[in-house]
């Protein structure tokens, strides 16, 4: 008996489809693709319900003929290569010829499109692989292809998709990553009608600045490397501005974005020992390759390649990397008005510099007292004219009691101190070390204990951020000036989504549209010039506590604002400073570990200390 059958064409389509385009975003990532090799100078792309009820892409390109727009539906129906050594020179995004075969199989599907040199268009219907039509049109040149419904035949694919929050964050990151490559043609983006994204045609830090703000100019490195192996061209994030997700990677190959972990891990290298761990910097690299040492068709989403000269190009762009990491001066900064020259013109003859001011207290006495309370009303009196005496981290420890009393501790923290007979006033004898301004060592009855003094303080700013959110009296700060801040507009969505967490622990924030908000009010520690970078990182780890399926906003957003708040590894305290976060951390519920599960302390015992002395 025979078992063996031909499938259909609307089955292998179908089929095929699985592999393309498993959701909507994949669907974009071809359309806008396609749209890319037509030449096209303008594209928008418009969705509906995140892509499940519309996708269409609308671009200026050369357009098809009337054959063509037929033929463009059918499998392994290809402009790009005529022979298998075409594979090999490709310098276009498609060449597979099944990105709309498989579009067709699985949606309803209607293609304008016109030539220039022609007055009429044609126009094409296709549901589930099935032509329902084809007819002359009026249309404007290039081509418009709109993907209604998809899935609708596959109703267990369908059912897969994500809620529409997730699947748009999808679709904006194929959107950001083609008109990233492509950032001489301009692009648009629409959402249920709503404008996302309108981006003019510039340079490569012009469309940077663009989809993420214009605050990335202060924010990225030049990095520019040509070599006869490959070219290099782009920006590395600064130091300072990384970040706990990998989201703004973007790593090109003749205007293909890839994921190659070799050459990723080339530009990570070279932040060794410049970044904490678990930590990720941005970066936006163009690399161009001879097309005949490179392979892009060994995946059918293109994303993967392979090179011949991997080893080489993975040297010359950590080298590159590290270059760029290593020039400390203006020039290094994306200038979106870019010019060479710095103004070295003198001052007049007659300019006198205005003379500095200094602060002080004039009651201040050294030799009276302690000095406590002097130092005190110093700091007050230099406060109250706009300059602060301590650091940032410093005013967390100002007018705090430093009692611990044992008889209000938690099971945990009554063990502690019992075993240990700890306690900590004024007038304690034993004063805390600081040793590499990282770690805190005091001594207790029975031997010593080492505390990492960001991670204590990371525990004690948790506890105190979460005990006023439920109380509800929320230690906010009404901002003299409101501040702006814009956001890609992934980013605004979940911002959106974030908001009445983030009231309840102190901000007030308001949406002012096109992906901008304004912030009137803080929590108590948030300086006002670091609220776009503290709502940042706090959207950052949000998406990160998503990923790993944590969905507890209220944990997420207040271990965000701890650790963005706490006493940073590298600064030196004063011993009064230590004697209060000691005090502190053994007053929480839970003192031996950090919000994010790490421990803030060991303790070494008497025998343990004579053990090692042996």
């Amino acid at each position: 008996m025979d078992i063996i059958n031909i499938l259909p064409d609307s089955v292998a389509n179908q089929i095929a489809a699985g592999e393309v385009v498993d959701r909507p975003a994949s669907a974009v990532k071809e359309l806008l693709e396609n749209a890319m090799d037509a030449g096209a100078s303008s594209i928008q792309l418009i969705v509906k319900d995140a892509g499940r009820t519309l996708i269409q892409v609308i671009d200026n390109g050369c357009g098809m003929s009337d054959i063509d727009a037929r033929l463009c539906f059918e499998r392994h129906a290809t402009s790009k290569i005529k022979k298998a050594d075409d594979l090999f020179a490709i310098r276009t995004m498609g060449f597979r010829g099944e990105a709309l075969a498989s579009i067709a199989a699985v949606a309803q599907v209607e293609l304008k499109t016109r030539l220039h040199d022609n007055e009429l268009g044609t126009q094409v219907i296709i549901e589930g692989s099935d032509v329902k039509d084809q007819s002359p049109c009026t249309c404007s040149c290039g081509t418009s292809i709109s993907v209604k419904n998809l899935f609708y035949n596959i109703p267990a694919r369908r059912n897969f998709l994500k809620k529409d929050s997730i699947e748009l964050s999808h679709i904006e990151e194929i959107f950001r990553r083609v008109a990233l490559a492509n950032y001489r043609t301009a692009f648009s983006f629409y959402n249920n009608g709503k404008l996302l994204y309108d981006l003019k045609p510039g340079n490569f830090a012009q469309r940077i600045a663009g989809i993420f703000g214009n605050n990335y100019n202060q924010r990225l490195y030049h990095i520019e490397e040509e070599t006869e192996p490959v070219k290099v061209y782009g920006y590395v994030g600064k130091s300072e501005f990384v970040k706990r997700s990998r989201g703004e990677q973007y790593l090109f190959v003749n205007g293909r974005f890839i994921k190659h972990p070799g050459l990723s891990a080339a530009i990570e290298r070279a932040y060794n020992e410049l970044i904490p761990e678990r930590t990720y910097p941005a970066y936006f690299v163009l690399l161009e390759v001879n097309p005949e040492r490179l392979d892009v068709n060994i995946h059918p989403t293109k994303t993967e390649v392979r090179f011949i000269d991997e080893q080489t190009i993975f040297a010359i762009l950590r080298a590159a990397t590290k270059k760029a990491l290593g020039q400390f001066s203006l020039a290094t900064e994306i200038e979106f008005n870019p010019s060479t020259e710095i103004d070295f013109t003198p001052a007049p003859r007659d300019y006198i510099p205005s003379e500095p001011k200094v602060s002080f207290n004039p009651y201040f006495n050294p030799f009276k007292g302690s000095g406590n309370e002097e130092r005190k009303s110093e700091t007050r009196n230099c406060r109250s004219e706009g300059v602060s005496a301590h650091n940032e981290y410093h005013n967390f420890f100002d007018d705090k009691p430093l009692i611990i009393n044992n008889n209000q501790q938690t099971g945990t923290q009554r063990s502690i101190l019992e075993n240990n007979d700890f306690s900590i006033t004024r007038s304690s004898t034993a004063t805390p070390i600081n040793y590499q301004n990282r770690f805190i060592i005091t001594t207790m009855k029975s031997g010593i204990v080492v505390i990492d003094q960001q991670r204590a303080h990371e525990r004690i700013l948790y506890e105190r951020i979460l005990a006023q959110r439920n109380s509800g009296q929320v230690a906010a700060q009404q901002l003299l000036f409101p501040v702006n801040c814009r956001f890609n507009a992934a980013d605004s969505e979940l911002l959106t989504e974030m908001l009445p967490e983030l009231r309840k622990v102190g901000f007030v924030i308001e949406p002012l549209g096109q992906n901008t908000f304004v912030v009137t009010a803080t929590p108590h520690e948030v300086d006002s010039e670091k609220v776009q970078d503290i709502l940042e990182k706090t959207i950052d780890e949000y998406k990160s506590n998503m990923l790993q399926k944590i969905n507890d906003k209220e944990k997420s957003i207040c271990m965000s604002l701890a650790r963005q708040l706490s006493v940073r590894q590298g600064t030196a305290l004063k011993a009064e400073e230590m004697q209060q976060l000691i005090a502190d951390l053994f007053s929480c519920q839970a003192p031996n570990i950090s919000p994010s599960g790490r421990k803030t302390m060991f303790i070494m015992g008497e025998q343990e200390i004579a053990e090692k002395m042996k």
